[in-house]
């Protein structure tokens, strides 16, 4: 769960997206916890059409995710099977940045597959056919003959790039059902039992609801025949709202049926999604490179690119410790393959392997080499809030002792009895800094957008006033310059307190 500033921060960007009704639901769950629908209503005082409509709209955009619970009965009733929903305070995040995500697809594959990922983005989820009727809807050549068939292919091949680079993925079982523990114990390895017990029911529930690995990219025939059933007394996403949410802000497009395996819609199409963690890792990656490009030097900076692209298919983990082994032919070969790196020598990326923390080989060995990048963010994170301070003797035991009662230093006393002293030592208890460090994070990057807000609603005005004009003088001129820069400021300021965020949650 989030933090109080991190939650505040996520009902912030639900009802800038998506209005209050929406807001005030998912703020339940965030606030709450893990609830049923029933409960949802009676926290919330809202209707249940809103609240359904509300949990529909949360689980189209990934905010909310669905399963199935047994409970057991009242007075000697048979256990019944109740529908819980949990928000996703991660994926509410990632929607502050879209933008970061489209500029990596934009940047490698060019405007036709940033226009698919754009549509995820904007929609939530989004079957292969809605994909194409929405193209269809601002390339109207797609309408006649032989160039509907070219221009088919041509989507469809862009399509099959972004399930390739895993840029987007299937989305996850809208409802999973997880068994009772004594059920699903007798299943279960003794290792897995071992598993499970330190897992949270929200945990079990993703894993439960996560498509599996052979499936999750793959690309096949996009559209299962068969029909729907009936829905129940519980969010049915069958049905979508035939009325517009008070106070929503997007468009729904697409809201899929209840399903074992993965998420389709009302036609049996399969539904994809943005797969936030591949755009996480390559974000991680930039992170790291310019963090040692800045530490060490660009030629280091070019080289850990160089492993990073490399070993893409083969680094599957948003935050694996380290890269997997490679020979230092294969990460020279993919260095020389960018301009900056045309001009390196062999020794010269050999050096700058020592740089990064590697070490040698011995004589007669191949040479592979794999980077620590836990190390490399550790470094980083530390970097982002040190400063060297200083102050005077008699305060420094004082501040010390008051960091210790907060919790933010351990303390071991080293004493010696032949000598009757006492030392004090002194560490860092990293976990519960880089929790403060966050929770003011996301307390700045609320503020901040709420004076982008202000100055949106300044902005706005003053274009009221000068829609009447004609002409506008030196003063009005200066005025909007103003404006436009503040804007320009307090967005780039936004943005990198965002990457620090990701760097102290995400990485």
């Amino acid at each position: 769960m989030a933090s109080p500033h991190g939650i505040e921060l996520a009902v912030h960007l639900i009802s800038s997206y998506f209005g209050e009704t929406v807001c005030k639901v998912c703020e339940c769950l965030l606030r709450k916890g893990t609830l049923s629908q029933a409960q949802v209503i009676r926290f919330t005082a809202l209707t249940k059409q809103n609240v359904t409509n509300a949990l529909l709209v949360l689980i189209q955009h990934n905010c909310v995710q669905a399963f199935t619970i047994q409970q057991a009965g009242a007075f000697g009733e048979p256990p019944k099977i109740v529908t819980q929903y949990m928000a996703l305070p991660d994926n509410i995040f990632h929607h502050m940045r879209f933008p970061k995500f489209l500029s990596i697809v934009s940047d490698e594959f060019g405007q036709d597959c940033a226009g698919i990922f754009e549509g995820l983005l904007q929609h939530g989820r989004l079957s292969l056919n809605q994909i194409m009727d929405r193209y269809k809807d601002k390339h109207q050549a797609l309408e006649t003959g032989g160039e509907n068939s070219s221009a088919t292919n041509v989507l469809r091949e862009n399509f099959n790039k972004l399930a390739q680079a895993r840029y987007i993925e299937r989305c996850p079982a809208h409802e999973p059902f997880l068994e009772p523990p004594e059920e699903g114990a007798k299943k279960r390895t003794a290792k897995s039992k071992i598993a499970d017990a330190t897992q949270t029911l929200e945990a079990r529930a993703l894993a439960a609801a996560a498509p599996m690995e052979s499936i999750r990219f793959l690309v096949d025939e996009d559209t299962i025949n068969g029909s729907h059933g009936d829905g129940d007394d519980d969010v049915d996403i069958n049905k979508s709202p035939t009325k517009e949410i008070v106070g929503e802000k997007r468009k729904q497009d697409c809201l899929e049926p209840k399903t074992e395996s993965w998420a389709t819609n009302k036609n049996k199409e399969i539904l994809w999604r943005v797969n936030f963690e591949e755009c996480l890792r390559r974000q991680r990656h930039k992170s790291c490179v310019s963090h040692v490009t800045e530490r060490v030097d660009s030629v280091a900076g070019i080289v850990l690119h160089a492993i990073f692209e490399a070993s893409r298919k083969n680094e599957t983990k948003v935050k694996m410790e380290k890269t997997v082994p490679l020979l230092l032919e294969t990460i020279y070969e993919e260095a020389m393959k960018s301009e900056e790196g045309r001009s390196l020598t062999l020794e010269r990326v050999r050096a700058a392997l020592v740089q990064l923390g590697c070490e040698l080989p011995a004589i007669g060995i191949d040479e592979t080499y794999s980077i620590d990048l836990k190390k490399i963010i550790d470094q980083a994170q530390a970097q982002e809030i040190s400063s060297t301070t200083f102050v005077e003797k008699k305060d420094a035991l004082k501040i010390l002792f008051q960091l210790w009662k907060d919790d933010f230093l351990n303390l071991e006393r080293v004493g010696n009895e032949a000598q009757k002293t006492e030392i004090m030592l002194w560490k860092l208890n990293k976990r519960s800094v880089w929790q403060q460090v966050l929770d003011d994070m996301y307390h700045a990057a609320l503020n901040l957008k709420l004076r982008l807000l202000h100055e949106l609603d300044q902005a706005q005005d003053m274009l009221r006033v000068l829609k009447g004009k004609s002409t506008e003088d030196e003063a009005t001129k200066e005025r909007k310059r103003k404006v436009h820069d503040k804007w320009k400021v307090l967005e780039s300021s936004f943005l990198i307190l965002d990457d620090a965020i990701m760097l102290f949650h995400d990485f």
